[in-house]
């Protein structure tokens, strides 16, 4: 099929036949009337012609602008994401590198109430008092960087959700379910639960990093260091609660959530959102029996640790709260 000429091809073709047809009609003005001169009908006719081919073209052109424009307005608006799926479901990452299973990180300077409760449990002992068991989490300001790694690294390649269950950015992250719960809801999506392992490599990256956005603790990155709110009623698990206005109030009372993937500067190395704070993940510990093999890991919204390396263990496989829910990890593909 024989393409169109362009609009500036056209324009200059119709002032060429325009420029002929005024010669033409120059020319009729002198010759006799027994010599009829066709040439200025003709190159009127073709003028008119190219004029009707010019606004054709002009508007193909104008069309064909105004696609390219909303394309790549298209483009600019489609949302953008750290990370890579390959190998993995599209709302799931690929993890896959060098991770070191033991790795060392000097905390520089400590935050100041965990400074205070250790002081004053450090004069009690000093006295023969007995220090109870305190409820100051720990939390460290700033780390010495860079982390150091203790041991070999080993190749290390998964997927993991991109949220906190569901899964869906902007929704709020699942809680009052217990292990055995999260474990069930990975399965029947074709999933598992993480491992302990994947989620401080998934949560560091091959740096060890101590957050997921570096070394110093910054409660504007993530959802951390929230107030903490004392429980006051007994809370069941999510589906009953919402059913028992008591239990609804007091959850909504408690809750600090914040909806996934709302903290664009809360994204591992990796791209995964929230692996510190906002909720504690539920993970498989494979080297522990039951009811043991259950671990919390990331931190909640709370005054807590807060950060990828530490693990909670001693919340047994069917306990559940306000502050614990999950994502679920997968086998990669093969290369």
């Amino acid at each position: 099929m024989r393409s169109r000429p362009s609009s500036a091809v056209l324009t200059r073709r119709l002032l060429a036949l325009v420029g002929l047809a005024v010669i033409g009609v120059a020319a009729c003005g002198t010759s006799s009337p027994s010599s009829p001169d066709a040439s200025a009908p003709d190159a009127a006719a073709e003028a008119r012609d190219a004029a009707v081919e010019l606004a054709d073209a002009a508007a193909a052109d104008a069309a064909a602008d105004a696609a390219d424009d909303a394309a790549a307005d298209a483009d600019a608006a489609a949302p953008t994401f750290p990370g890579t799926s390959e190998g993995c479901s599209a709302d799931m990452l690929l993890i896959d590198g060098d991770y070191c299973p033991s790795v060392r990180q000097d905390c520089l300077e400590e935050h100041k109430e965990f400074q205070h409760d250790e002081a004053k449990k450090k004069a009690k002992r000093d006295s023969g008092e007995d220090v109870a068991a305190s409820t100051v989490s720990e939390r460290c300001l700033k780390y010495k960087a860079p982390s150091e790694c203790l041991v070999k690294r080993r190749k290390s390649r998964f997927c993991m959700d991109r949220y906190e269950w569901p899964n869906q950015k902007g929704e709020l992250p699942a809680l009052l379910m217990s292990w055995i719960d999260a474990r069930k809801m990975c399965e029947d999506k074709g999933k598992r639960l993480c491992t302990e392992e994947e989620f401080n490599f998934a949560c560091e990256g091959e740096a060890m990093l101590p957050y997921t956005y570096g070394y110093e603790r910054d409660a504007t990155k993530c959802n951390i260091d929230k107030p903490y709110r004392k429980r006051e009623h007994k809370l069941f698990k999510y589906a009953s609660c919402m059913k028992k206005p008591q239990c609804k109030a007091e959850l909504e009372k408690l809750d600090q959530r914040l909806p996934t993937g709302s903290m664009p500067a809360c994204v591992s190395p990796f791209g995964v959102y929230d692996l510190n704070g906002n909720i504690n993940e539920w993970v498989f510990r494979p080297k522990e029996k039951p009811p043991n093999r259950s671990g919390l890991k990331g931190g909640w919204w709370g005054p807590v640790r807060g950060r990828c390396r530490p693990t909670v263990g001693f919340h047994h496989e069917e306990d559940y709260g306000y502050e614990e829910g999950f994502r679920c990890c997968k086998d990669a593909a093969a290369k």
